[in-house]
């Protein structure tokens, strides 16, 4: 996934047009310098090209000193991430010393920078762009962040620069990423898998800032296994480089076939460790739960079902997920995971013909028809697989916009039931067929 980093001083416009660019208001949009603090990412695309974009907030300076570390610190994370800078200035201020000093920053890297002038409400006020060629960053772009004014402009040049990952899409090896809270043992697990120290392994949590790549060959075959920073929650993200950090494992979870969760086993399932779950199941990743340090933990033969039994209770939608209890450290039941990753692969390339789908699944809408809705009564004529990777099931109906999500519910339940996707999330989406008279 490209990155695109927003990157200017307090109060310029960031956050607005971070917001503009995602299509949402994410972002805390207040006249303050430095409202926005903890970092910020949101997805975008343009001109076919699909991008994250990093709010990477202001700072509220207290002395010169501090000025310039926080300016250099800001400005350095963003050009080390991102494929491209959208350096954003405040139009009606004109280039000041701060901007002065980020565009040198900018100018000594070698990652493309568009310059856009903020603020720039109507043609008059465009003119306040001709001031920042000043900074050696080549045409400035007026725009206006709140009414999108000259956006279009800005990210057609943006988009010049970012770049086309459908080759990392078709790449077939297993790629399988270790993600979790800090010092949880994700490097220590991939250094259990290697046999070598990999990856630094501390105990100090944040030692892991990029997520790194390794190869392991395991039966035969090749396995991309991802070792990833560790995210905290956002209140507690205090570094500029521990938000990127969470940035990369994002970009992780997208680039990965099966999600590995590593939970302390010795703390227990945790809120955040629900967040990083639940995350990868928004990606629509297979996901696996991985209680480590399981040889830290006091136990008995009762102890697994204990903690399996406490996990789904929490997590009642993720009844399909695996949960593992693993040590790192002494390599217990570690190849468990490799092998359930590999099934959880296979079962997110299970493509279902129309004709088993709808023979299996049509005596079950039968026996358990869609409940009347607004006095509609709803039918499901057919279904379809349309996709894999992950698994999406297309349903025609005559009122897909009323059907319920408790009906939703018991479908995919009903798929599940009879088709094997352990692990994996599986996609509905819900047409209407073609209208006949009586549907009228």
């Amino acid at each position: 996934m490209n990155v695109v980093a927003l990157v200017g001083r307090p109060n310029v416009g960031k956050s607005t047009l971070f917001n503009r660019l995602i299509g949402e208001k994410r972002s805390i949009v207040e006249s303050i310098p430095g409202v926005t603090r903890d970092r910020l990412y949101g997805e975008s695309f343009w001109n076919g090209k699909n991008f994250s974009v990093v709010d990477t907030g202001g700072f509220i300076p207290s002395s010169a000193n501090d000025i310039e570390k926080a300016v250099r610190e800001q400005a350095m994370e963003a050009i080390a991430e991102a494929n491209a800078i959208i350096f954003v200035c405040d139009g009606r201020d004109g280039p000041t010393a701060f901007d002065q000093e980020i565009a040198k920053i900018l100018r000594q890297s070698s990652k493309p920078t568009v310059v856009a002038v903020n603020k720039c409400d109507n043609s008059v006020q465009d003119n306040f762009a001709y001031d920042f060629y000043s900074l050696g960053l080549g045409e400035p772009f007026p725009i206006s962040a709140l009414n999108g004014r000259g956006t279009g402009e800005m990210l057609d040049e943006i988009a010049k620069h970012l770049k086309d990952f459908k080759s990392e899409e078709s790449d077939p090896r297993l790629k399988i990423a270790f993600v979790g809270r800090p010092n949880v043992g994700k490097s220590s697990l991939t250094n259990a898998f290697l046999g070598e120290n990999r990856a630094i392994v501390d105990g100090k949590p944040g030692t892991t800032r990029d997520a790194v790549d390794s190869l392991l060959k395991f039966r035969g075959e090749e396995i991309v296994i991802i070792d990833t920073a560790g995210l905290r929650r956002r209140s507690r993200i205090k570094e500029n480089v521990e938000m990127f950090s969470v940035i990369r494992t994002s970009r992780a979870i997208e680039r990965a076939d099966v999600v590995a969760v590593l939970i302390d086993a010795v703390r227990g399932l945790e809120e955040q460790d629900k967040r990083i779950i639940n995350q990868a199941i928004e990606a629509r990743k297979g996901t696996i739960a991985v209680f480590n340090k399981w040889d830290l933990v006091e136990k008995d033969h009762k102890t697994a079902d204990e903690y399996k039994k406490a996990f789904y209770e929490e997590l009642k939608t993720l009844y399909y997920l695996p949960v593992y209890f693993v040590s790192a450290k002494t390599k217990q039941r570690i190849v468990k995971i490799l092998e359930e990753a590999i099934r959880i692969k296979e079962r997110r390339q299970t493509r279902i013909s129309t004709a088993e789908l709808n023979r299996v699944l049509s005596p079950e809408f039968e026996r358990t028809p869609p409940p009347a809705v607004r006095g509609r009564d709803l039918r499901i004529n057919y279904v379809v697989q349309t996709k894999t990777e992950p698994p999406l099931f297309v349903f025609f109906t005559n009122y897909p916009d009323l059907m319920p999500d408790s009906y939703k519910r018991f479908i995919e339940k009903t798929l599940r039931k009879r088709f094997d996707f352990f692990g994996t999330p599986i996609s509905l989406l819900f047409r209407r067929k073609n209208v006949k008279w009586e549907d009228r």
